[in-house]
């Protein structure tokens, strides 16, 4: 009798297991990579949000955050609000186109000399108060002389400059960046200019020439 030989696998069975583990593969990597794009997706836009970036533009550097606040500040008094009722205006800033008055207040006499004043000078019943920044900025330097009294510069984010003058108790110094409102220090009397007693020397600058505080207070 002839033996029979075991029947080869048909082609049928071969495909039919290739497709049991091919499909799997292949919906497992296109799973993959649906997921890894989608994280991707999520992941640049966290980056590119705005909120993301306010946060990484504030958090290396908190001068940028100041800067950009102070570009938007208006000139504010050099004193607290609260002693606006006591203020007065001992000597006015030099306007030649001002009344004779004004401009008789603006003259300031030192060795029989007369000299313009280029700021005001502002008193609160005669008596020491605190000096403070009337824009945020940068203390471009502080002098310190007895005979005027010490005086602190301030540059600004709109380029203008603030002087105060006449001031004792000096609470800043070179390159430190302080906030509108921050105390300076005190206002104070000096020999140069002994008739107007404790009181504080306003200027204020702009392209490097003085102009008239009045014109961006309401001082009375």
């Amino acid at each position: 009798m002839r033996e029979e030989k075991p029947k080869a696998p048909s082609q049928k069975n071969k495909s039919a297991k290739t497709k049991s583990w091919f499909w799997p593969i292949v919906y497992s990597g296109i799973a993959i990579v649906f997921v890894g794009m989608i994280w991707g997706y999520n992941a640049f836009m966290k980056e590119d949000s705005p909120g993301s970036a306010d946060i990484a533009q504030q958090a290396p550097n908190d001068n940028l955050v100041v800067e950009t606040n102070a570009s938007k500040e208006t000139l504010k008094y050099p004193f607290s609000e609260d002693l606006l009722d006591d203020v007065a205006i001992l000597q006015d800033y030099y306007d030649a186109e001002a009344s004779d008055e004004v401009r008789e207040n603006s003259l300031l006499v030192f060795n029989q000399q007369y000299v313009t004043n280029t700021g005001v000078s502002i008193s609160v019943l005669g008596q020491p108060f605190e000096v403070v920044a009337a824009m945020s900025g940068t203390v471009e330097e502080v002098i310190n002389d007895p005979f005027t009294g010490d005086e602190i510069i301030l540059s600004h984010a709109d380029g203008k400059k603030t002087i105060y003058g006449s001031v004792s108790g000096v609470l800043v110094k070179k390159g430190d960046e302080v906030s509108q409102g921050q105390p300076l220090g005190t206002a104070s009397e000096n020999e140069w200019n002994k008739d107007a007693g404790v009181h504080l020397h306003f200027e204020v600058h702009e392209d490097g020439v003085p102009i008239n505080p009045g014109s961006l207070l309401g001082f009375q």
